[in-house]
């Protein structure tokens, strides 16, 4: 059996390192999943720790796109997600890709112009 080394090993994130992943407030967070319901991290413990799975991040991604990126109000974000659930996932995909190409090709101008 070959070892995946693309796989991620982390079951569960704190929310303190989700909101590190998107630049957001921990009562953001807090607030988006009392204004998304299919946003439930897992609760453990007496003080009820929020555990997210990758399907919650997935989650917050798509909604981060829709709130930070492109500007969408709640409300708005929720009727894009609730009308058409499966073409909000892949334009959230697709614009995650094209930003990260874009740093790509930001960062070899930077090099090439270091090189002249």
């Amino acid at each position: 059996m070959a070892l995946n080394l693309n796989k991620n090993l982390k079951l569960y994130y704190s929310i303190k390192e989700v909101a590190e992943m998107f630049n957001l407030n921990e009562s953001t967070l807090r607030f988006w999943e009392t204004e998304f319901p299919y946003l439930k991290p897992k609760t453990v413990g007496p003080n009820k720790v929020r555990q997210y799975a990758e399907k919650d991040i997935e989650q917050i991604r798509l909604i981060h796109n829709l709130v930070k990126v492109r500007g969408f109000k709640l409300a708005a974000a929720k009727k894009i997600i609730n009308a058409n659930r499966d073409g909000a996932d892949r334009k959230a995909e697709v614009l995650s890709r094209l930003i990260d190409v874009r740093d790509n090709l930001q960062a070899l101008k930077r090099e090439l112009d270091g090189l002249q």
